[in-house]
């Protein structure tokens, strides 16, 4: 189960918090790295996420009109997007300590296993919400507020396994069904080796004829068409696609413009 992200959901909440404790005015107006989102939007779409997750009747019965996952996390931002930041905060620290009381009671069964369909995400059981939400966190508060890639200029905030171990769990768990499509160009095994906190070693697999996604299994295949190396840190910027796997220090052995393809086709969300 994901009972780490429990844990990680909890640290990450409080960074939000004394994040918030620090931002003046003109803060919450600047414009994040998260295009078309300022910091107070980046804050309100977590309070939103939070929100929906304690109490359902809060995102509205009616049809959205997509299934698209960044499109539907736009109409709740578009929502609180002339509420002060002081509301704004405040539905934060009210409903994150609801949602993630929520979240731990599913990571026994059978809430647990049970499987739930999350529009473009695919479909996951519901205990690994609570992954997605640290995921979230991490990428939002380290990629898109903090410096360098943000406007925030704070230290440096915490990269450790608590975090990156249940991100990495999200992205990984996603990848296949997030970029169906895209990782059709997927003939080949390809190695994914993620170093430092939250790494591991992967082998990115083309599709069995029985199966619709591609394949990720544990461990490396010596006889792979090329190798990637990266942080799993790095990865949460590249893989997605705020920033180029590239312009990261990626290092990539073996069959490089099959390589290129297929991180290319890496967008996860």
């Amino acid at each position: 189960m994901s009972k780490l992200a429990i844990d990680a959901l909890r640290a990450e909440r409080q960074l939000v918090l004394d994040l918030a404790a620090t931002l003046n005015p003109a803060d919450w107006e600047t414009p994040s790295d998260c295009a078309g989102w300022r910091v107070q939007d980046v804050i309100a779409h977590m309070a939103a996420t939070f929100h929906g997750i304690a109490d359902p009747s809060s995102n509205g019965d009616g049809d959205p009109g997509t299934n698209d996952a960044e499109k539907l996390a736009e109409i709740p931002v578009g929502v609180r997007r002339s509420w002060s930041s002081a509301d704004v905060l405040s539905e934060y620290s009210e409903w994150s300590a609801k949602a993630i009381d929520a979240l731990a009671s599913m990571q026994e069964p059978p809430l647990a296993d049970m499987v739930i369909p999350l529009a473009n995400l695919g479909s996951h059981p519901m205990h690994i919400l609570a992954n997605a939400l640290v995921f979230d966190h991490y990428c939002h508060l380290r990629h898109d507020l903090l410096a360098p890639h943000g406007p925030l200029e704070r230290a440096e905030l915490a990269s450790d396994d608590l975090r990156l171990r249940p991100t990495m769990d999200w992205m990984l768990a996603g990848l296949p069904q997030m970029c169906a499509d895209a990782l059709r160009v997927v003939d080949r095994p390809i190695n994914l080796v993620f170093s430092g906190p939250g790494g591991g070693q992967y082998t990115l697999c083309p599709a069995a004829p029985e199966d619709e996604f591609t394949r990720l299994v544990n461990g490396v295949d010596p006889s792979s068409a090329a190798t990637v190396e990266s942080t799993a840190h790095d990865f949460v910027c590249w893989g997605t696609q705020r920033r180029s796997w590239r312009d990261l220090g990626v290092k990539v052995t073996g069959d490089v413009d099959y390589a290129a393809l297929v991180l290319d086709a890496i967008n996860v969300i």
